[in-house]
């Protein structure tokens, strides 16, 4: 136990486990603090949707996607359910990116990923076996997730900046006398990806019998983008309230637009505090890369001795702390 663990003693193990517990515990700390916002957005939009639908349509439109979902899964995605925690949720996140990602195949790359990046941490770089575990465990975990929230930020930028182009359309049928399900196909035709995909949708599912606020509902769930949200919401409120739907729509699109404007003054205007983040946060593993490949014995001894990990692990976790700040710092809800 005692070569796993590098000649650690008990000391060095307790102050490297403490300075992880307090940074895991500031970085949750001011996450929920800055959280609470949005939530409480996503309950507001989750209560009007339901009042406008009606609860036991919504649970039964969940009952029967579970059932097909049950149907369809293969023995590498039940066996992968075993394993990850909360299933559901990480099967809706694996929707949101708009590819044909289940979560058999999501759960087969984290143990690929996790092997390869041990291994290599053990027999190429020298690792004990114990970090090389820990590491490979770390970045198995952390690389799939992060890739997939990539590939979600890139769809929900791209339906954010197109997605009043598909309102515009919409208006357009509406006041050529339309109705709002028609004007929404006709709409998929002349609008690009992912507005397409989404609206194309919509009008499978209410051609199938679905209602239409509920098929936006839906969709907006599955996608998890304030833009879509408020489309829902705006029909929903139409539906109760009447008026011109059309001249509703338009504000919408123009609202979404003068949305997007203030995201990108925002971006703009904290451009230069990211790019200092940016060349700040990359300079000790630049410097590090190049102390590694000069003298690879020198730069080893953050990673053999018990003094040079402490360093590393203390290092490591403020420097996560901070880099989770600045980003809470510079993103805003508009």
């Amino acid at each position: 136990m005692a070569e796993l663990l590098g000649g650690f003693g008990f000391l060095e193990i307790a102050i490297l486990a403490g300075a992880l517990l307090i940074a895991g515990m500031l970085v949750a700390i001011v996450f929920v603090v800055t959280d609470g916002r949005r939530r409480n957005e996503e309950r507001r939009l989750a209560n009007t949707r339901n009042r406008a639908l009606g609860t036991g349509v919504i649970e039964a439109s969940e009952e029967q996607a579970s059932a097909v979902r049950r149907e369809t899964e293969t023995g590498l995605d039940v066996l992968a359910k075993r394993f990850l925690p909360k299933p559901d949720q990480l099967r809706l996140r694996l929707r949101r990116t708009g590819r044909d990602i289940s979560i058999g195949k999501f759960g087969l790359t984290i143990f690929i990923v996790g092997v390869v990046v041990g291994l290599a941490c053990w027999q190429i770089f020298g690792f004990q076996p114990a970090l090389s575990i820990l590491i490979g465990i770390g970045v198995g975990i952390w690389l799939p997730h992060m890739s997939i929230g990539f590939m979600i930020s890139r769809r929900q930028e791209k339906f954010t900046t197109r997605f009043p182009e598909g309102l515009d359309v919409i208006v357009r049928g509406l006041r050529a006398g339309l109705p709002i399900a028609e004007s929404i196909v006709n709409a998929r035709s002349e609008v690009p990806e992912p507005v397409r995909t989404i609206f194309s949708n919509i009008s499978d599912s209410v051609n199938l019998g679905q209602n239409l606020e509920e098929a936006i509902a839906d969709s907006a769930k599955n996608l998890d983008t304030p833009e879509l949200k408020f489309f829902a919401v705006s029909l929903s409120v139409q539906r109760e309230t009447g008026g011109n739907l059309a001249e509703t729509l338009s504000n919408l699109a123009e609202i979404l637009r003068r949305r997007r404007q203030m995201k990108l003054k925002v971006k703009a205007m904290s451009s230069e505090a990211r790019a200092s983040a940016y060349i700040i946060g990359s300079l000790p593993f630049i410097m590090f890369g190049l102390i590694f490949f000069v003298n690879t014995s020198y730069a080893m001894e953050l990673f053999t001795d018990p003094r040079g990990m402490i360093m590393v692990g203390v290092g490591g976790a403020m420097m996560s702390l901070g880099v989770f700040i600045m980003i809470k710092m510079v993103n805003f809800e508009i």
